[in-house]
This record gives C-alpha cells, structure tokens and sequence, in this order.
C-alpha cells in the first residue's frame, strides 16, 4: 500500500495532479499495490483533483484527516462522528475564534458530491480573509448559521446529525494560540502524538495542524479522538490484509505525521516546514522531493524500481497485497 496525501504533496503548484504523478501511480497500481489518497479534504472536495483520472474505484480514499475513508467510487468503509455534546463544548470553549470557526458534516451522496450544509459557519469575514479561495470554491456548500450552535443536535435547531470535523482557520499565531486553549482541557490530545503512546487514552478530541507558512495560514483540525491519517490507514491496511511495515507513506506537512509514523518506509516533501523537515531526519524519514516537481511520481518510480531490481521485496516494503 502506498499512501499519498494530497495538497503540497500529490498536487503540483497549479493544483492538479500532474501526468508523471498519475502515472506513477497507475504503474504501482499495475504491480499490484493499492494507491491510498489520504488528505485532510472532505471526500467531495477532494474528488474535485481526482475524478476523471482512472483511478480503481475500488482504491480507498482516506478523508477529513482521517475520519471518514470511502473509496474512490464513494462506498462507505469507515465513519467517526464527534459528540455533539463535545461540538456543543467546543462553541463555548473556542469563543474568542468563533468567527474563523468552520463545523463540518458527511453529507456525501451516492455520486460522491455534497449538499449545501455540509459546511457551517457562523461569521464569514475573518475566513473570506483567510481561506478566500476555499470559501468561494466551497459557497454551494456552506450554510451561514447564527449561532452555530444550532447547527448541531441539542443547540436548538432540531438538528440531529452529529458532525465529523470542526476546523480553525487563520495566521499562524493565532491558529497556534487557538491550539493552545483548546490543549488547556484535558480530553484534547495534541497534534502528532504517536498513535502506540496515544492508544487508550481516554480523550474527546484531537488536533491535527496543517500550516503554509508562505501564506502566513494555519488550519486546526479538531477531530473525534483517535482519528487521524495514521489510524485510518492502520485499519484499513487491516480490512486489507497488508501489514503496516508493507506500507510506503508521503506527506508534506504536520497533519501527516500519524500516518508518516506508522508506515513501514516515510518520505516528506522537500517543500514542507523547515521544523518538520528537521524532525524527519530525527525520525529518519527521507526527505523526497518538491510537489511542484513530481516529487511523488520521484518516489514511485524509485519503489518500483528497487522492485525490479530485488524482484520481490524492498525492506521494510513488500510490492504485493
């Protein structure tokens, strides 16, 4: 299994998957290995890059950072809900960020598209200034509601559909300072953690950061505990029948940590944070090559070369499932 993420990493500068990417992971889908799209997008918006380019549909894709993995072909593998008490909580408690505040819910249809209230937000300035693009790419599917709170079941809405995500968007600072209050409770874990030093404990929620610091933009993904790309792809290899060590992961920034971690062989982009960058020599993960130069297809074709070469096994990645 090889597991890709997809912005700053599967995408190139102009947002596309390039043909030398796509490529490479046709000819890995050929040797008989499972390409796995793990991304922080919500399944709908992530289908946006990759429908049309002849991907099994069968092939898993891995979303919401980890909360939500169909296939490419929309079929429902695995979905985690966060509490809405905790939602409910999460409103209160993250008061001074309310206006960057973004409550996500699955409402994938069986074509693999959204409805309009698949996003709520509550003030729409502070993310048009941050996340514009976003904003206007994802208007079909965003509902304005006041408070945001009724957005979810026991806010006084008669809403009863639980949500799968919440999100922060902003600067780097503030997003680190929002990271910061929502640490201070107990029942949130942080960013990263390790998913062996994670396991049983007994937490409501966790953070998963993504930052651009070009842009001077962060986004906090507040997830339901234990979901995050690592433990997605750590179940799915199991459904699979592949074994974690059999598993190539690349990534470019903080939220594919997890799934860097669990995976047999880790290769980061060499456009990701410096400070990241300086943990993977640490972790000893390689350091791949830039998004904007095929730095995934690099990778691939590297695979699949040792492959050939050793004709049935590379270490610590075996090519058959």
């Amino acid at each position: 299994m090889i597991a890709v993420d997809m912005d700053g990493t599967l995408l190139g500068g102009d947002g596309k998957v390039s043909p030398r990417n796509l490529a490479a992971m046709k000819a890995a889908e050929q040797a008989g290995i499972e390409v796995v799209v793990a991304t922080g997008r919500r399944h709908c918006y992530a289908m946006r890059q990759l429908r049309g380019l002849g991907l099994k549909e069968s092939n898993a894709l891995v979303s919401s950072n980890g909360t939500v993995t169909r296939t490419v072909g929309a079929t429902l593998i695995e979905r985690n809900l966060l509490a809405p008490a905790t939602a409910l909580w999460l409103c209160t408690h993250l008061d001074e960020f309310r206006n960057a505040l973004v409550i996500t819910f699955d409402k994938v249809g069986p074509d693999g598209e959204d409805e309009r209230g698949a996003l709520v937000v509550e003030q729409l300035e502070e993310l048009h200034g941050s996340i514009g693009k976003w904003m206007a790419a994802n208007e079909p599917y965003i509902a304005h509601i006041v408070p945001i709170e009724r957005a979810l079941p026991g806010g006084g809405g008669n809403i009863h559909e639980a949500p799968i995500q919440m999100m922060l968007c902003g600067t780097i600072e503030r997003m680190r300072r929002a990271e910061a209050r929502l640490l201070e409770h107990p029942g949130v874990s942080a960013v990263g953690v390790n998913l062996q030093e994670h396991a049983g404990l007994d937490g409501e929620v966790a953070l998963h950061r993504t930052e651009y610091p070009e842009r001077d933009l962060s986004i906090v993904d507040i997830l339901p505990a234990g979901c995050s790309k690592g433990s997605a792809l750590v179940r799915l290899a199991a459904r699979r029948g592949i074994r974690t060590d059999q598993m190539l992961a690349i990534g470019d920034n903080w939220n594919d940590v997890s799934m860097l971690e669990v995976a047999g062989r880790a290769i980061l982009m060499e456009n990701a944070p410096e400070d990241l960058k300086q943990q993977a020599t640490a972790k000893g993960w390689s350091i791949g090559g830039r998004h904007d130069e095929d730095g995934v297809a690099i990778a691939i074709e590297a695979v699949l070369q040792e492959s050939s070469l050793q004709e049935t096994q590379i270490p610590a990645l075996s090519l058959t499932s």
